[in-house]
């Protein structure tokens, strides 16, 4: 564990210190606020353990400022005064905790262990909700229409395949069949079909018996039996073996599965849900891809569309990928310039959602400081990969003139989106927002 210690007093900021040191505990050292608050923008820490009473900067402004800028740590409040405002005040800023001086080293040590495991189960759970599936927030019209039918089918116990090109979320959107669904408390399985040769594909989808195989020294159930009452996720469904379609089919039909090396048949209660970025009418066509298997898979069919065909959502996915990082790395002041968000309008996203995510995931991580700007997005040669894009011909709608007059300001400012959002009498992130709609080029 390492902590920054902040106290006016020397002889108090030494005296912690040593004790802590005796505990593995490793500690910095801050003599007043502002200088807290240097380190705190420049180093990660488990927990602060902050006075209240300091010149200058005190204790309850800097813990104002960590809560609303700084990183996302545990704090324990100290003081020698012990006034019950103070501590009142204090937890309400957000606290963790709150010691009256003088008190035994040895209860620091026990709230600080408390409050950084506190802080660390917050943390895991905040990280799992910025991560979920994005419902209904997208901005759209094609996603809305994606989550409609999603929530139509979801209930049933209908197959859906999704399709759409690589990195577009059909793993996120399968998994939110299954908690749209009935099965939401049993297992969600995902193989990836793609990722494993045949011989091994067949023994993890349907299992084997003791001596099935040279080293086959025991039953091992398969992922269609581990997958019992919930949902089996086939990704990459267009790269599965002809053999295997056909096993495939069976279990569809017949909702029941043998292992290899088995004689007797295991009934199995799955819901399938597919995915793929193939075109399977044209794997048909080739041979490579049943036609039966294809409409037993084809009930309700999701086409998600990739990034580029949903800029009105890029900002939103960044600033949501860019909360979880902030959560798992404790710098809650992380942020994107406006340089930053101009450049992720402005790319094409041959990755889709998960290029995005790894951009974000990459400038956070190398940035020394908690605004992200465009220089960071940069290929790590030094090259940029943006590409540019043409203004869409506009007609004689009311959405069409608006998206003149932007692109007339813009024009009259030479690019300068500051400017024109004056002009225009809006904010310079609605602008950025109507930008991504119309999407306009970089001008």
């Amino acid at each position: 564990m390492k902590v920054l210690l902040v106290d006016d007093e020397e002889g108090i900021r030494t005296s912690i210190t040593q004790y802590l040191a005796l505990e593995s505990i490793e500690a910095d050292t801050a003599r007043n606020g502002l200088s807290a608050q240097r380190i705190l923008q420049q180093q990660c820490y488990d927990g602060v353990v902050l006075d209240v009473r300091m010149p200058g900067l005190d204790g309850l402004e800097l813990l104002r400022w960590i809560r609303n800028h700084g990183p996302s740590v545990p704090v324990i409040m100290m003081s020698a005064f012990g006034e019950v405002p103070d501590a009142v005040e204090a937890m309400k800023l957000g606290a963790e905790d709150y010691l009256v001086k003088p008190f035994d080293p040895a209860e620091l040590v026990l709230r600080l262990q408390r409050a950084v495991e506190r802080c660390r189960l917050r943390n895991q759970v905040q990280a799992a909700a910025a991560t979920a599936a994005p419902r209904d927030e997208s901005r759209n019209e094609r996603m809305h229409e994606v989550y409609r039918v999603i929530a139509r089918a979801a209930p049933s116990n209908s197959t859906v395949l999704i399709t759409g090109e690589s990195g577009t979320g059909k793993e996120v959107l399968a998994r939110r069949v299954h908690e749209l669904s009935p099965r939401r408390d049993n297992p969600f399985v995902p193989v990836n079909l793609a990722g494993l040769p045949e011989s091994l594909l067949e023994s993890e989808l349907f299992g084997y018996e003791r001596g099935a195989f040279t080293g086959a020294e025991r039953r091992k159930s398969g992922l269609f039996e581990t997958a019992q009452a919930g949902t089996l996720f086939l990704d990459e469904i267009g790269d599965l073996p002809i053999a295997l379609q056909v096993k495939l089919l069976r279990v569809i039909q017949e909702k029941r599965i043998q292992r290899l090396g088995g004689t007797g048949s295991v009934p199995v209660d799955v819901r399938f849900v597919a995915a793929t970025h193939r075109n399977l009418e044209k794997r048909i066509a080739e041979g490579a891809f049943r036609g039966d298997l294809f409409y037993r898979m084809n009930v309700i069919r999701v086409d998600l569309p990739p990034l580029r065909e949903r800029r009105e959502d890029i900002v939103a996915l960044a600033e949501q990928f860019l909360r979880r990082i902030a959560l798992e790395t404790g710098r809650n002041a992380l942020r994107l310039s406006d340089d930053a968000l101009e450049w992720l309008c402005e790319y094409h996203f041959p990755g889709n959602v998960r290029e995005l995510e790894n951009l974000i995931e990459r400038a956070a991580i190398l940035s020394e400081s908690p605004e992200l700007t465009a220089r960071q997005f940069a290929e790590p040669n030094g090259e940029n990969p943006r590409s540019a894009r043409s203004p869409q011909p506009s007609g004689g709608t009311l959405r069409a003139l608006e998206r003149d007059a932007i692109l007339a300001a813009l024009h009259r400012h030479e690019g300068n989106r500051t400017r024109a959002a004056e002009e225009l009498g809006i904010t310079r992130r609605t602008l950025f927002n109507k930008i991504q709609g119309y999407w306009l080029s970089r001008l």
